[in-house]
């Protein structure tokens, strides 16, 4: 048998790279700083087949530990799926309002956690525990990273979304045994996240959560240390 022949360095050529023009620059950071996780302010129209199809790409185009690409994109129009999957999310969310405070709990029931009834499109990303063998560059050490992966498709499909003007909403609100069997997914595929997609007429100016008094954002000096954890200027943190 033949050894395998791998392109050298010198067969794959580079191709110029440098920042992009302030206005590219400008959209970018603004797909970031306005992303919303959207939850009741879907409109009915429906999401566009060549949309989808865009959003799809640019959550494949995301980097994979390996190149192993384990993510799968189930799309789900169905009514009678949602309705399922709305059911599964209101025993979770019961179960979920009695793990906080007392205190906490009317709070936590105003406030809207999915959209699955409303978003014309529902989206479960989930992650092929087997994608790429049993040995994957960049996982023999940490497996877990092929869910980190996953999570960045994600992220990409959100930021495109954003551009797109249509919402977003994650709804994490379930038992996985629930979403296994309402999706028939096999033992060695993980749900990572329902997506509900929508068009959206207006988004918060801030996180929801932020604006409804759930949470606030941490100021970004908190969490920045050098060198080590803990340590900023050389000086242990108190």
């Amino acid at each position: 048998m033949s050894e395998p022949v791998f392109p050298s360095d010198s067969a794959v050529s580079p191709v110029p790279a440098g920042p992009f023009a302030e206005a590219e620059r400008a959209a970018v950071y603004r797909a970031i700083h306005t992303r919303r996780d959207v939850r009741g302010q879907f409109t009915d129209r429906p999401v566009g087949d060549d949309v989808l199809r865009r959003l799809l790409e640019a959550a494949h185009h995301a980097p994979s530990v390996g190149l192993s690409q384990p993510w799968n994109f189930i799309v789900i129009r169905s009514e009678a799926v949602k309705a399922r999957a709305q059911a599964a999310f209101a025993r979770a969310n019961d179960e979920a309002r009695a793990k906080f405070p007392e205190s906490r709990r009317p709070l936590y029931s105003a406030l809207k956690l999915e959209g699955i009834g409303q978003a014309p499109v529902s989206l479960c990303v989930t992650c092929d525990h087997s994608r790429g063998g049993p040995v994957v560059l960049g996982r023999t050490h940490q497996p877990e990273m092929d869910l980190f992966s996953t999570v960045c498709a994600v992220q990409n499909l959100w930021l495109a979304a954003r551009a797109e003007g249509i919402g977003v909403g994650w709804v994490s609100i379930f038992r996985k045994e629930d979403l296994r069997a309402m999706l028939g997914l096999p033992d060695h595929v993980s749900p990572v996240a329902w997506l509900c997609l929508g068009h959206v007429d207006a988004l918060y100016p801030e996180p929801e959560l932020q604006a409804r008094g759930w949470a606030s954002r941490l100021p970004l000096e908190e969490l920045v240390f050098h060198e080590g954890w803990g340590m900023r200027d050389g000086v242990a943190c108190p």
